[in-house]
């Protein structure tokens, strides 16, 4: 019994060492992206603060950096942690678009695709064409791309964290505990961007918490960070790079859309508790 109290004292002191190097670390980002030019390089920064925080934590508890779980694992998990943040941002539009919140298409930003893409001609004359192929890369070439920053935060939150609270809490606990933690990491950015603020606030937690369960649910069964990686890249291309820009705003109803938004708050809280309720009934 006093082991296991001193086990549980020296993990919680573990999890303290790592989201204070965590909130240090952030902080010297944070001041770049809100006062200096440009703020996307500080961003991609910032996101590699949790990856930091989990090495320097490993080497000051003598622990070293393989001890992390490295390997693909099983390739069905890999599969769904790029299916399943698609599938909840095509559900998101699709009632964006049906509730009539939103309108299809913005030709503006299907011009700007085409123009990028060097199908000016085509683009013009075959919309649609332009608008596959810019999904297709996206959803390929630009989540590869994404993965270079989401890897930082993955190392982090999913390939250290988690692990750590998983000593002294529940599936449960673990997936609140640290949904709350990195929801809450976020903040300064939804401030310094954010519009509705309080609005923003609210629906981004709800957001990250619930999707917070889904990817403790595929690391844990998938005894590999890269799922998560994955998941967390494809997510942020399809909420923020291809649906977002696609839908033509309505005004009064702005604070449907996006990552920020009521619908996908909506949408990610029916899946976090599936996968909850997944997760308990598998004993996770």
């Amino acid at each position: 019994m006093i082991q296991k109290t001193r086990e549980r004292k020296e993990t919680w002191r573990t999890i303290f060492i790592f989201l204070t190097i965590v909130t240090v670390t952030s902080t010297l980002f944070y001041y770049a992206i809100v006062n200096l030019y440009p703020s996307r390089i500080y961003i991609g920064g910032l996101m590699w603060c949790p990856a930091i925080a989990a090495i320097i934590t490993l080497k000051l508890k003598g622990r070293p950096i393989s001890s992390l779980n490295w390997g693909w694992g099983n390739w069905k998990y890999i599969r769904l942690s790029y299916s399943i943040p698609a599938m909840y941002a095509i559900i998101t539009y699709l009632l964006i678009w049906i509730l009539g919140l939103g309108d299809l298409p913005n030709e503006t930003i299907i011009l700007d695709w085409a123009k990028e893409l060097g199908l000016t001609g085509i683009g013009t004359l075959n919309p649609i064409f332009t608008v596959i192929v810019a999904i297709v890369l996206l959803g390929t070439i630009g989540v590869i791309r994404s993965m270079a920053t989401t890897l930082g935060e993955e190392i982090g939150w999913r390939g250290f964290f988690i692990y750590e609270l998983r000593k002294v809490l529940s599936f449960t606990g673990v997936s609140i505990f640290s949904g709350v933690i990195w929801a809450s990491w976020h903040w300064p950015l939804i401030v310094y961007y954010g519009k509705n603020i309080i609005l923003e606030l609210t629906t981004f937690f709800v957001v990250i918490i619930s999707i917070s369960f889904i990817m403790t649910y595929y690391t844990f069964k998938s005894k590999s960070l890269w799922p998560a990686v994955i998941f967390h890249a494809v997510s942020n291309v399809y909420i923020q790079k291809i649906f977002p820009p696609l839908t033509t705003k309505i005004e009064g109803a702005e604070h449907w859309l996006g990552e920020n938004g009521i619908m996908f708050a909506i949408v990610t809280f029916v899946f976090g508790i599936y996968f909850w309720r997944k997760a308990v009934k598998e004993k996770l």
